[in-house]
């Protein structure tokens, strides 16, 4: 379409589915000016030769702009990111300002440039009257019919160009949006008397077109359709069918209506505007209007919709990938101003009014160069935005033969050597070594940096460099070591040169001093018991304190309750000095070498414990300073036990089987005795309780006989 402004009315009766970077440089591993830059945006690079001072990193060149100069540095490389006008034409009827803008981005720095926009007078529109045609729709495509004169009368009111078209659309005609059945695909209306054309996706009925006459005509043509379900396919007949396959999500629509400047006025009856308010919410630019059940506001909600969208200006852009962060600062009429919004919008802008955004953008990485675009939403105007990275140094030195020995080239301040030289002024010959070989000499293992990272290295020697920290060294074979890394004591390195010193990570007292910071004093008055032994031989003197080892319990680590007893581990050596008996008889003295043996002693700990021959022995035991030494007191008394009397035991034991088998045998009889004296008791009451009668004895049987012949009768 070639008119600068397009409206798309959607008229129809039901819903269808449808901060400031830091200026701090913090820098990590380098080495170059490249590598200084996009350590951060803050970062600046000296590139001044001789800057450097001996046993330095180049890593010194890399710092804020503000400290280079404390520094002595008045050659500094500082990459700023710049925006840079292309095509700044504000002339005729161009409402956008600039057109065409390059940024050059370093990493993380902001480009800020400014976008004007004036809203111009007469601007061309072009209307699309886009209908349902739906049976619910049928009073209202009546009095569309006749609205073409009038709605180009209403345009021209708004500027000196437009132009209007026309285009239905009903539902997709399959099941469950259409009923599939042969008749009723034919004339979907539930009246059959009512003329109707079958159901149908989209039509584009009249293309965009001067001619108010022509509109009336065509729209004139068109007849009442019918579908299944309640929603139709507005949202499928905006996108045009072709673009999906099923009802289209909001996402792409709004998508295809920012590509072609599309402002859609959605005209829907009183019952539907909170829905269709709900869904304009998600599509800028975008209006609903409530419209009369006959359509016959349909000219006035136009115009009012329309002055209600041109007057709101949204300034948006295409696509971006990750990389690119962009936020507008918006600057309105009526002084009314908005910061960091992801679009710039101002509201209430009249003809001829001019606005202005502040476009910030920001890349987070080095990028190939890019190409995004900018545009207020509903308007052809566009600004082209193309993106390059500022990643590396421009030095631009003069080359000189006598830098870097004639072995190389400066670089930004730096030597680059040719093949086979090295060093920071090329100094350092291979010597047919490779640099991978003469690096590792200068690694303290294969895993570990070259020269712990604190170092350069040179012809296979570490040179460690200067440190930033005041008074602080790097030294060592590897530049491993320092005179920082130690332990504090009252806030001073190793307690404060007059204690101490640090050296490679360990305190180095001074003479009267200890500890791991020179906390303590070497004295050790506090540690001597008082047999004049320090800490008991159980332990050492620290700090003036003893640290006892396991067990045992200042002040003089002389006691270990939780020890175990020493008496059981040494009864073999007393039985064999006091005895000379037991397992170590033969080789007591060496065995025993850490006992002593008095006569007398007034205190201890008292031992009974049985020798070899089972026979118990009395002893006391001091432990004395140091670990076991003991003094040992014996009682040369043994308790022995008697040997068993087998005599006695066996005759005791048969007397006392027998004594056992007669006591069980007079309480048998004499529980038996009980029992049948009991028995001869009940009898003799029985007895004597019988009644007796002359009556024949029913248990008695005579032993006589009769038996009857029944062939004598008695003759």
């Amino acid at each position: 379409m070639t008119h600068d402004c397009f409206l798309l009315l959607a008229l129809t009766g039901l819903l269808f589915p449808t901060t400031a970077p830091s200026l701090e440089c913090t820098k990590y591993n380098v080495n170059t000016c490249q590598d200084c830059i996009q350590s951060g945006p803050g970062c600046a690079w000296c590139k001044k030769r001789n800057f450097t001072k001996t046993g330095e990193p180049d890593s010194i060149r890399c710092d804020t702009e503000e400290k280079l100069k404390q520094n002595g540095c008045d050659e500094i490389v500082f990459p700023k990111s710049n925006a840079i006008f292309l095509k700044n034409d504000k002339h005729g009827k161009i409402q956008l300002a600039p057109q065409d803008v390059r940024l050059e981005l370093r990493q993380d720095l902001l480009a800020v440039f400014n976008v004007t926009f004036r809203r111009a007078e007469g601007y061309p529109i072009d209307l699309y009257y886009l209908m349902d045609l739906s049976y619910s729709m049928v009073d209202d495509l009546e009095k569309v019919k006749k609205l073409g004169g009038d709605l180009l009368t209403a345009l021209s009111g708004i500027t000196k160009s437009g132009r209007i078209g026309f285009g239905s659309f009903v539902d997709k005609t399959v099941l469950p949006f259409v009923n599939t059945h042969p008749e009723k695909l034919k004339n979907p209306c539930p009246n059959k008397d009512t003329k109707c054309q079958p159901p149908f996706a989209f039509k584009h009925v009249l293309k965009l077109t001067h001619d108010a006459k022509l509109f009336e005509t065509e729209v004139g043509k068109q007849l009442i359709s019918g579908n299944l379900d309640a929603p139709e396919g507005g949202l499928d007949a905006m996108m045009q069918a072709a673009v999906c396959g099923d009802y289209p999500s909001v996402g792409q629509l709004v998508q295809k209506l920012a590509e072609n400047n599309i402002q859609p006025i959605f005209a829907v009856t009183s019952k539907m505007v909170k829905t269709y308010q709900k869904l304009s919410e998600m599509i800028p630019k975008s209006a609903v209007v409530e419209l009369k059940n006959d359509s016959s506001n349909v000219i006035q909600l136009i115009q009012d919709a329309y002055n209600n969208l041109s007057s709101r200006i949204i300034l948006d852009h295409s696509s971006l990938p990750d990389f690119l962060k962009i936020t507008y600062d918006s600057f309105c009429p009526n002084n009314i101003q908005t910061k960091d919004k992801p679009r710039g919008e101002c509201g209430n802008v009249r003809i001829n009014d001019q606005i202005s955004f502040q476009v910030k953008v920001t890349a987070t990485k080095c990028i190939e160069n890019q190409t995004f675009t900018i545009r207020p939403l509903g308007f052809t105007d566009q600004l082209i935005v193309r993106v390059s990275s500022r990643c590396n140094c421009d030095c631009d030195e003069q080359k000189d033969l006598t830098d870097c020995s004639g072995k190389g080239e400066i670089v930004c301040g730096i030597c680059k050597c040719n093949n086979d030289y090295n060093g920071k002024n090329c100094e350092c010959e291979s010597k047919g070594q490779s640099s991978k070989e003469l690096d590792g000499s200068c690694r303290k293992d294969n895993v570990s940096e070259i020269c712990s990272g604190l170092g350069e290295c040179l012809c296979g020697q570490c040179v460690c460099y200067a440190s930033d920290v005041s008074n602080k060294k790097i030294y060592g074979t590897f530049c491993q070591c320092d005179n920082m890394n130690c332990e504090v004591h009252n806030g001073y390195l190793c307690g404060g040169e007059e204690r101490g010193r640090c050296d490679c990570g360990e305190c180095k007292c001074n003479l009267g001093y200890e500890g791991s910071a020179c906390q303590c004093k070497t004295s050790t008055d506090g540690c001597i018991n008082e047999r004049g032994n320090e800490c008991s031989g159980r332990g050492r003197c620290q700090c003036n304190t003893c640290q006892c080892k396991t067990g045992y319990q200042p002040p003089f680590c002389h006691d270990c309750p939780g020890c175990q007893s020493p008496c059981s581990r040494y009864i073999s050596c007393v039985e064999c000095k006091a005895f000379g008996s037991g397992p170590l008889q033969k080789n007591c003295s060496t065995a025993c070498s850490s006992l002593t043996f008095q006569s007398e002693l007034s205190r201890g700990r008292t031992c009974r414990e049985k020798d070899s021959q089972n026979c118990w022995i009395s002893y006391t035991m001091v432990q004395e300073d140091g670990e076991d030494k003991y003094t040992v007191k014996i009682n040369r008394e043994k308790e022995c036990p008697q040997p068993p009397n087998v005599a006695a035991i066996v005759g005791g034991t048969i007397a006392g089987v027998a004594l056992i088998g007669l006591l069980l045998l007079l309480i048998w009889r004499f529980v038996t005795e009980l029992i049948d004296r009991r028995e001869y008791r009940r009898f003799e009451t029985e007895r004597s309780k019988a009644k007796w009668n002359d009556a024949d004895n029913p248990l008695f049987q005579s032993a006589t006989t009769t038996v009857v012949n029944p062939r004598f009768n008695g003759q």
